[in-house]
């Protein structure tokens, strides 16, 4: 009777701390894009990740290529309700809206930048979703193309101050290291933007991932991609150690969206399912146990 008692005991005044452990592992959720899964705004992203066990997509703007304007389906009532529909269905959260078109042209070349960048925010208005993604690709490559970079602020502060109106942020991605994304958001001087993290950045130039993320701080730091560049999944990648990254945000008391870009599997590359289900599971092991 004695040993029911205690063990009665503790697990009634355990359930706190079961509690505040389960609700500390929810501050990571497990992202995809929906570009890489080949659901380039496609309303069968959710079903998708939901079955991949992921928490969320990040929904992309749309292709852009020689045209005024993203190719963006979500201007439309129809489409703003068949996506809440789904993600509301599926319990897979739409974490935040991508321009990943800007991977592959030139930001300040683009006349009608802030055009485009209210179609953005619009969408995240109608979407409820309050980050943006910005990768500052070819042409906007600070390293190689120094001489865009007055330019570049110029615009970012803009857009910065368009979004920081509605209360949303815009995540840049950088070639730069830790130091210089720190002197870009000093020239940029607006809370609108942020970094958008990408860890496959920092490993290719060799740099410290933990080092370079306490110096960049949390507050600096909207959202994570969470993987690095195609070869290996996730758990067999040697260069990526994501049980001392974890270790790393929760020091910093880094909290937010994980999201899965790359990270395939180089001999069956285009293995969704299995690239991203392992990939998946692998994030949920190590930063949701």
């Amino acid at each position: 009777m004695k040993f029911r008692y205690a063990l009665f005991a503790f697990f009634w005044y355990s359930l706190p701390l079961l509690a505040g452990i389960q609700a500390y592992n929810r501050h990571y959720k497990i992202v995809v894009c929906d570009w890489m899964i080949l659901k380039r705004q496609e309303v069968g992203s959710f079903e998708l990740v939901k079955e991949l066990k992921g928490d969320g997509v990040e929904v992309d703007m749309g292709s852009l290529g020689k045209r005024d304007s993203f190719d963006n389906k979500l201007r439309q009532p129809h489409f703003q309700k068949l996506f809440k529909d789904k993600s509301n269905e599926h319990k897979v959260t739409i974490a935040s809206i991508a321009m990943s078109a800007f991977y592959g042209q030139s930001f300040v070349d683009r006349s009608n930048y802030k055009e485009l960048v209210q179609d953005c925010l619009n969408t995240m208005k109608v979407m409820n979703v309050k980050v943006a993604f910005l990768p500052l690709g070819v042409g906007c490559d600070l390293i190689k193309h120094p001489e865009v970079r007055l330019e570049l602020v110029h615009r970012l502060r803009l857009i910065g101050d368009m979004a920081a109106k509605q209360h949303y942020v815009i995540g840049i991605e950088t070639s730069l290291d830790t130091q210089g994304d720190i002197s870009l958001l000093k020239d940029i001087n607006s809370v609108g933007i942020k970094i958008y993290y990408n860890f496959q950045n920092t490993l290719e130039s060799g740099r410290n991932l933990c080092n370079e993320l306490r110096i960049l701080g949390k507050n600096r730091i909207c959202q994570i991609h969470c993987t690095d560049t195609d070869g290996v999944l996730l758990a067999d990648n040697k260069r990526l150690e994501l049980h001392k990254v974890k270790k790393t945000l929760d020091d910093m008391g880094w909290r937010g969206w994980l999201v899965i870009e790359r990270s395939r599997d180089v001999t069956h590359v285009h293995g969704v399912k299995a690239n991203y289900g392992n990939n998946i599971a692998y994030l949920k092991n190590i930063f949701q146990k």
